[in-house]
């Protein structure tokens, strides 16, 4: 599947305009609250979170083949026609509101597993073969969704999923961009 940039850019914003409404209509609907509050704590804790998800993540890309190449093919489609800074949006359009659907309303409505389970349905990829994908992604569910409630802040794993497809971007467009071929 090849997209342009154009289109992902605005896939990109459609699915976050999606959850966003569905978020806030949810919201409502449950009458939720978002405990969102600044504060240079919930920064730092934010940035660690997100900085340790990456690391982590990047280690399993390495022992796990069958992750790597899952991750690859969904790089592949979503990052390959973005330029260095479409990553800016990468981060922003999904990290706020699949923080503000999963974590802000999900989380209290259904529990931690059911959202991050979800969560991780949302990562699907086109063929069975790349399962691993989501399956990571309901693991990080479950980190974030666990952030959320020690913290009681959904400010920490807005700053840690911002900050993880950040570098995950960064990363992928500095070692594979110039590459015509990823495989």
């Amino acid at each position: 599947m090849t997209l342009s940039r154009s289109q992902v850019l605005l896939a990109m914003a459609i699915t976050a305009v999606i959850l966003l409404v569905t978020a806030q209509v949810w919201r409502s609907l449950a009458d939720i609250s978002l405990p969102v509050t600044f504060s240079w704590l919930a920064l730092a804790e934010g940035v660690g979170l997100g900085l340790g998800i990456w690391l982590v993540s990047q280690v399993v890309y390495r022992v796990w083949p069958a992750y790597q190449e899952a991750a690859l093919q969904y790089a592949q489609i979503v990052l390959g026609p973005l330029q260095r800074t479409d990553i800016l949006w990468l981060g922003l359009l999904p990290g706020l509101s699949e923080e503000l659907l999963f974590r802000g309303v999900a989380l209290p409505t259904l529990g931690l597993v059911a959202s991050s389970l979800l969560f991780g349905v949302s990562h699907l990829l086109p063929e069975r073969k790349y399962w691993p994908y989501p399956v990571w992604a309901t693991v990080i569910g479950l980190v974030l969704g666990i952030a959320a409630q020690v913290t009681g802040n959904l400010l920490v794993p807005v700053i840690a999923h911002v900050l993880n497809n950040w570098l995950s971007g960064l990363l992928w467009k500095a070692t594979y961009s110039e590459s015509p071929d990823v495989r």
